[in-house]
């Protein structure tokens, strides 16, 4: 409502109200301005050129000279306040509008491909031999990494002083306790737990003090298999590892079986198949045999069955050690086994 001209106030305390009146007014409008063109409204209606605070002070000149001066300050003062609370109001506009953003998208820019993770070679290669032996029949069974003296060695046939433990070079924790220098353990807990027949693989991490070199690492993977029942045979051991290897390196892929010892089968036999890298036919990777050495195998020793209360008359058995980061190796074509444990994504992203 517009107000009437200041020229007719005759009194200063007249005067003052309406100065009160008008600034009370121009706060509840500031407060009430929902946009910047509301508040700028208000700015103009009391505070522009013919605004209601310019009407205010003109009639300040027409006051007797000793109330000039109270009608001023109050008059400068409302008008500070005024000015004051627009400014407020208008940060907090601004404030709560976001801020347009401009968008630049340049069509000609290469893209980001975004990194996918996949599984290590170790891993992919143990997870198919799994599945494999899975469908042949093989239950998968874990043990510790820590493992007992009596589970690693004695009851493997591998007394103290055994000249076969100059293969094993692990870590020991305290006197009978170690690091597990192979997946074997695993069958002993097993057969000790179980009555045949059974049949179980058991892949894990194992230790040696091996210097590291392009075939050797102290930390490496393994995947045992045991089979135990009545009448199982060498026969039975060949088809399964033919079997298996043909379904992890391609159906073209031969196995042999040479002559060997390990003391906890008898008869044992070094297993090899036909080079990956050449098929066969000899390079540099075999030494020009055209055949590279995989696993160990053998029929179950009588004294490992005795150890863990089986009856040897009764029930036979195979086993059979590989090791998965060799598998990964010729699986992958990867000619040194510390490129699986460099964590270079140049070379993990190609497999």
């Amino acid at each position: 409502m517009p107000l009437p001209c200041a020229a007719g106030f005759t009194s200063r305390a007249a005067m003052i109200e309406e100065i009160k009146q008008a600034k009370a007014r121009a706060l509840r409008a500031i407060q009430q301005a929902a946009t910047a063109d509301d508040l700028e409204k208000v700015r103009i209606q009391y505070l522009g050129r013919k605004g209601i605070f310019k009407d205010l002070l003109a009639g300040i000149p027409q006051l007797p000279a000793d109330q000039k001066p109270a009608v001023g300050k109050e008059a400068n003062l409302a008008r500070k306040a005024v000015e004051e609370n627009l400014n407020a109001r208008k940060n907090q506009l601004g404030a709560a509008k976001p801020k347009a953003v401009k968008e630049t998208f340049d069509i000609t820019i290469p893209g980001t491909r975004p990194q996918y993770g996949r599984l290590h070679p170790i891993t992919r290669a143990a997870y198919e031999l799994i599945d494999i032996f899975a469908r042949l029949g093989f239950e998968v069974v874990y043990g510790p990494e820590m493992e007992l003296e009596r589970n690693n060695f004695d009851a493997l046939n591998i007394p103290q002083e055994h000249p076969a433990r100059d293969d094993f070079d692990t870590f020991f924790i305290q006197d009978d306790i170690l690091l597990r220098s192979h997946t074997s353990p695993v069958q002993i807990r097993t057969m000790q737990q179980r009555k045949p027949p059974l049949r179980i693989v058991a892949p894990g991490k194992v230790f040696r003090r091996d210097t590291p070199d392009a075939s050797h690492y102290p930390v490496f993977h393994q995947i045992e298999a045991l089979a135990v029942d009545e009448n199982i045979t060498l026969a039975d051991l060949k088809a399964t590892l033919d079997t298996a290897m043909k379904a992890f390196f391609g159906p073209d892929t031969q196995t042999r079986m040479r002559p060997s010892f390990f003391p906890f089968t008898e008869p044992s036999a070094e297993v090899d198949i036909s080079c990956t890298f050449c098929g066969g036919k000899g390079c540099k990777t075999c030494g020009g045999k055209g055949w590279t050495e995989l696993l160990g195998a053998g029929m179950v020793d009588p004294n490992v069955f005795k150890a863990v209360g089986y009856d040897p008359e009764k029930y036979t058995g195979f086993a059979f050690g590989l090791g998965i980061d060799r598998a990964a190796m010729y699986r992958f074509g990867i000619t040194d086994i510390r490129l699986l444990f460099d964590n270079d994504l140049r070379l993990l992203g190609q497999l």
